[in-house]
């Protein structure tokens, strides 16, 4: 797979970002719940568009993450440029990777650009927890389809129906659930196991959970994140305009007394796990050549990227531990030469598995044939601004919110490099190293 090095495209052909605009992040079933992921995504690409002033012909092509697809309108990218008037031209196309997704979008079109193929390009990625399909048992639909979807069905094709279905016993739609097809574990389930084998204690992961949520309410309070989220309006309610899973009062004591929820003698709750989230996130790259002419300045660029695969049934979240130090060796970097690090908080106990692991020498010769460890990861430069435990995880939104606020970061600052990293279903790692422009 192609990937961005400083040493390998030339000056103008690099895919620098210019900005990025995201909606507030809100727990599902709420504020935002009749919005689907194409209004979401809609919300956040017109603000963007309105900040940077960027005319709609100036628009190459939009490439867009998702997870939870709208079943009717899949390809959520060609929906938003559609739906936007942006010129026919603007080609699309919707990308899914799971929890990786909107970092995926990024890089695809970044490294668009720096083939060649394209100039401008509006990339990221949203969901809609709120709006997922509920499935109906199997039995039901293989039961009712062939006589629904026939022309000639009459009164007694529907009454035969209606006798198969009975005692019409399991015809409920299913609670919906993201599990593992390859294990049948739920996300939660395995990062359970990887705090037990990593002996992650829930003293630590209810720490890690308080201090997401307390830089996170500092970043709001200190309006870090007013030039990232714009407002979405509601068709007739009162617009939204922030994220509402922030909890500036919680406190390791508080989240003490929270039960485990995916096992009775577990150590994850719903305080130091990510909830489910709707919302959105648009970032605009160009290259540097055409951002030149068009008199905008980029915030970063990519120095590189890495997506890896591990095997779900081992740590199904752990792949950040391969990912991030593939991309520093990509980069020509190491650890310690990372002015801060955005990692995605699924579960506090991966984060803290994924931080364990880059500090180990065992797991560096076992897993990345390396004689040493990656490096052992600073506190105070991971995650500064709060991470998904607070601020939310709207699936293919996380990565567009992760680059937004890193190049936001850097940008204006005495910071030179960030390194990203995103755990993803499936067994998926995704990094990707950022530096100021």
């Amino acid at each position: 797979m192609p990937f961005a090095t400083t040493n390998k495209v030339p000056k103008k052909r690099r895919a620098v970002i210019i900005d990025g605009r995201r909606t507030p992040f809100v727990r599902a079933f709420g504020s935002l719940m009749k919005l689907d992921a194409i209004d979401l995504g809609l919300a956040a690409t017109r603000a963007l568009l309105a900040a940077v002033g960027l005319p709609p012909t100036e628009i190459d092509a939009i490439v867009w993450g998702g997870v939870v697809l709208p079943p009717a309108a899949p390809n959520v990218g060609r929906e938003i440029a559609l739906d936007l008037n942006l010129p026919a031209s603007v080609e699309a196309m919707t990308v899914t990777r799971a929890c990786a997704s909107g970092l995926q979008a990024i890089t695809l079109a970044a490294a668009a650009i720096e083939r060649g193929e394209v100039d401008v390009v509006i990339a990221g990625g949203g969901d809609s927890t709120s709006n997922a399909v509920v499935p109906m048992p199997a039995h039901v639909i293989q039961t009712v389809a062939p006589v629904a979807m026939s022309s000639k069905s009459g009164f007694m094709d529907w009454m035969g129906v209606i006798s198969q279905l009975a005692p019409f016993t399991g015809m409920l739609p299913s609670k919906p659930e993201i599990a593992e097809r390859t294990t049948g574990e739920v996300m939660g389930e395995a990062a359970e196991r990887m705090a037990k084998r990593n002996g992650i204690t829930r003293e630590a992961q209810d720490a890690f959970a308080a201090r997401s949520h307390h830089r996170a309410a500092k970043a709001v309070a200190d309006g870090r994140f007013d030039d990232e989220i714009c407002s979405v309006d509601r068709k007739g309610k009162d617009p939204v305009y922030v994220d509402d899973l922030v909890r500036a009062d919680t406190s390791v004591e508080k989240l003490a007394k929270l039960r485990p929820v995916f096992a009775k003698d577990g150590t994850l709750t719903a305080g130091n796990s990510s909830a489910l989230t709707d919302g959105a996130g648009a970032v605009l790259l160009m290259s540097y050549e055409r951002a030149q002419s068009l008199g905008l300045v980029g915030k970063a660029a990519f120095r590189s990227w890495s997506y890896v695969g591990v095997d779900p049934r081992d740590q199904l979240l752990i792949g950040p531990a391969l990912a991030m130090p593939k991309a520093l060796e990509r980069a020509g970097m190491q650890l310690g030469d990372v002015s801060l690090i955005e990692m995605h908080e699924a579960f506090a106990a991966q984060v803290l598995s994924v931080t364990q692991a880059l500090g180990s020498a065992a797991f560096a010769q076992e897993r990345l044939g390396r004689d040493g460890a990656v490096g052992q990861v600073d506190p105070d430069r991971l995650n500064p601004l709060g991470g998904s435990l607070a601020l939310g995880h709207p699936f293919a939104a996380t990565g567009a919110r992760m680059v937004t606020t890193a190049a936001n970061q850097l940008f204006g600052s005495d910071q030179e490099t960030a390194l990203l990293g995103i755990c993803a279903a499936g067994g998926i790692g995704a990094a990707a190293v950022l530096e100021r422009i």
